[in-house]
């Protein structure tokens, strides 16, 4: 019984136009690092936990050679291709049927290859204790991560206080893994507040450690379309006929993510809470907050200036940017478009996305 891990590579990063486009979307980009784009940081990051040979990329087609150049290091045969997104259970279903050609009851952790996190050593710490956990009881855990504040961004996990098992990977510090009660999704800014100060929800990370053979009972059970579509899968798995079949079977698979289709269903999900500096980095409005502030709390990035402008975030490529007498902006430019936000409103990027989609306006995308 061995560990692997799944990165998944395959969002469209919508919500950082214009420096993410369709070419290259946020998991491709220098956002949270100088020197790493967020893939790179994610591989770096679990290098340490899995062998090279033992981690899988998923991604779609477009992006399959910009993972290669980005991930030298990566065995070709670990990038696998999906024909369309179709959201992540299917994602986590195809990457376990390449994984179970090795082993069928391998311990799995599947992450986003675009979140920061800054404190990797504890962050190695709570996913041993998750695959030592599952290993030895099966179930799914998912990566809780201690809320800070009311944030509405997010997804929440409730957990149940008293229904807990101990694990102490490292013989330092005993590890409570909880039961789960529920899953809520993204709350308005009351109902995160009731969650916060109930004491028992946790953000939800999106980061999920379970043994294969589990999963895949559960999408059985849960999911028997998508099961079944994977049983015709595996069954051209070594045939050279894969592709053409892997493209007909997934166009027909229905969108649905994991948390809906198994998490949300399941009585065998447990959590961990945690606390290693997560951020999914999910808009504009998170580079900020996690970027490193000039005296006069701007952020800038690029050949530019400000003049009695304090609270900006300036991102340039190429050109020369100046702000004079402004507060609060997000001004993003590059060759595809020009942004210009006021903070807090990142979020909105995405309907800039679809404007320029539902009017053929390609050329900046």
């Amino acid at each position: 019984m061995s560990n692997y891990a799944v990165i998944m590579a395959g969002g469209s990063g919508t919500r950082f136009w214009p420096k993410g486009t369709v070419k290259l979307p946020k998991q491709f980009l220098k956002i949270s690092h100088d020197t790493d784009t967020m893939l790179q940081a994610t591989f770096r990051r679990i290098q340490d936990v899995f062998k090279s040979e033992r981690i899988f990329v998923v991604t779609n087609a477009l992006h399959r050679n910009e993972v290669r150049k980005q991930l030298p290091q990566l065995p070709e045969n670990n990038i696998i291709t999906e024909p369309v997104g179709r959201n992540t259970a299917p994602c986590i279903g195809l990457a376990g049927l390449f994984i179970k050609q090795f082993d069928e009851k391998a311990n799995i952790l599947v992450l986003a290859s675009d979140h920061l996190i800054k404190d990797e050593q504890e962050f190695h710490r709570v996913i041993k204790n998750g695959l030592n956990f599952v290993k030895e009881n099966g179930g799914i855990v998912t990566l809780g991560i201690n809320p800070t504040g009311p944030e509405t961004g997010y997804g929440y996990i409730q957990f149940d206080q008293d229904k807990f098992q101990e694990v102490d990977e490292d013989k330092k510090i005993t590890e409570r893994i909880y039961k789960v009660k529920t899953f809520a999704e993204k709350p308005d800014l009351e109902m995160a507040k009731k969650f916060i100060e109930s004491g028992d929800f946790l953000w939800n990370s999106g980061m999920f450690i379970f043994r294969l053979d589990t999963m895949m009972e559960e999408m059985k059970m849960n999911m028997p379309d998508l099961y079944e579509s994977l049983e015709m899968l595996e069954e051209k798995m070594m045939s050279k006929h894969f592709d053409k079949v892997l493209n007909e079977v997934y166009h027909k698979i229905k969108s649905v993510s994991i948390d809906y289709g198994v998490m949300e269903k399941s009585t065998n999900v447990h959590t961990i809470k945690s606390d290693f500096g997560w951020n999914d980095v999910g808009a504009w409005d998170e580079v900020f907050n996690i970027s490193e502030k000039n005296g006069g709390g701007n952020v800038t990035k690029g050949p530019t200036k400000s003049i009695d402008s304090k609270n900006n975030m300036v991102i340039s490529e190429g050109k020369f940017t100046a702000l004079i007498g402004v507060e609060d902006l997000l001004v993003v430019d590059t060759e595809h478009g020009l942004l210009i936000c006021k903070r807090g409103e990142s979020q909105k990027v995405k309907e800039i996305v679809d404007h320029l989609k539902k009017n053929n306006l390609d050329q900046y995308l």
